[in-house]
């Protein structure tokens, strides 16, 4: 099969796109033919070895670890999904190698989802990393129906679904952005507020009280003034900054859950959350899709069209 792969770390450019073995298929896996998968800044991220610490290559190794796609084969132990089933995943393992940067993958049922009928392959590969971080960081904060939610960088991938996910739990959202950006904000249910200088006296003349929750998407100077936004009892979460615990917040990483990526699919198709594609990439173009998301100005998701 035509994969991107690596063998050692680096930037883009020691992406390749080329021929792998196919992948073989566990007892509790199947065969997913890959028809979209979704860059997100941990793929860059992982790939100039910033993670060694935390995750084991095994080189070669094809990136990513979004995919939306229909299932060719399934493992003898599997009975949630059957061939010819359109799904989701979020499929990542204990170390990278085995991705979905590549016509087809082998996914743990663990990873996987029905795909959103009404999302395009596209939008739907988009869905499971940004909208499981979401969705997990928004139910560690204990977020409920009437409160103010802090979302710092409301307009990006993960943010956007923040956004929409807190609107369905009844929550009241701030969210920081640049101002071109203000009007998408909006559209989602936020009240936009644009970063930078005077962002804590800004935050402060829409919620003179304090807000109830932060969820930190960008870490630096918008996490450390974030404790002084909350009001009384007020939780603090970030997925990108470990120094939130050191504040008195959580980090938040990520987990592979199939009820998590259920419930997703479940408020798509309720029309309750979208994804929004900025661009979208051919898989052998995957170094440029790696390199505009380096660049940490998109709004939304950036995809790549397997066929």
């Amino acid at each position: 099969m035509k994969a991107i792969t690596y063998g050692t770390y680096g930037g883009p450019d020691v992406l390749e796109y080329t021929d792998v073995r196919d992948p073989k298929v566990g007892p509790d896996a199947v065969l997913v033919r890959v028809r979209a998968a979704a860059v997100n800044p941990v793929d860059w991220k992982i790939q100039a070895g910033y993670l060694d610490a935390a995750l084991d290559a095994v080189f070669p190794v094809v990136p990513g670890w979004d995919v939306a796609g229909v299932v060719e084969q399934v493992g003898v132990g599997v009975t949630e999904f059957a061939p010819g089933d359109e799904v989701i995943g979020y499929v990542r393992e204990d170390f990278v190698s085995r991705g979905t940067f590549a016509e087809y993958v082998a996914a743990p049922v663990r990873t996987l989802a029905r795909k959103p009928a009404n999302l395009s392959f596209e939008e739907a590969a988009g869905l499971p990393l940004a909208g499981l971080t979401a969705y997990q960081a928004l139910h560690r904060l204990q977020v409920t129906e009437g409160e103010t939610v802090l979302v710092h960088a409301a307009a990006g991938g993960v943010g956007a679904l923040a956004v929409q996910i807190a609107r369905t739990l009844g929550a009241r959202v701030i969210g920081t952005a640049s101002e071109r950006n203000h009007d998408f904000l909006r559209s989602l249910g936020a009240v936009p507020v644009a970063y930078g200088d005077g962002l804590a006296d800004r935050v402060k003349a829409l919620a003179p009280e304090g807000v109830d929750a932060v969820l930190d998407l960008v870490g630096g100077e918008a996490l450390k003034i974030s404790p002084e936004l909350l009001a009384p009892g007020g939780r603090l979460a970030s997925v990108a900054d470990g120094a939130v615990v050191g504040l008195g917040g959580s980090y938040v990483f990520v987990r592979p859950d199939a009820a998590d990526l259920t419930a997703l699919t479940e408020l798509a198709e309720r029309g309750a959350l979208s994804v929004e594609v900025a661009a979208v990439f051919p898989l052998a173009e995957a170094a440029d899709a790696l390199r505009l998301s380096m660049e940490g100005h998109t709004r939304g998701k950036i995809a790549i069209s397997v066929g």
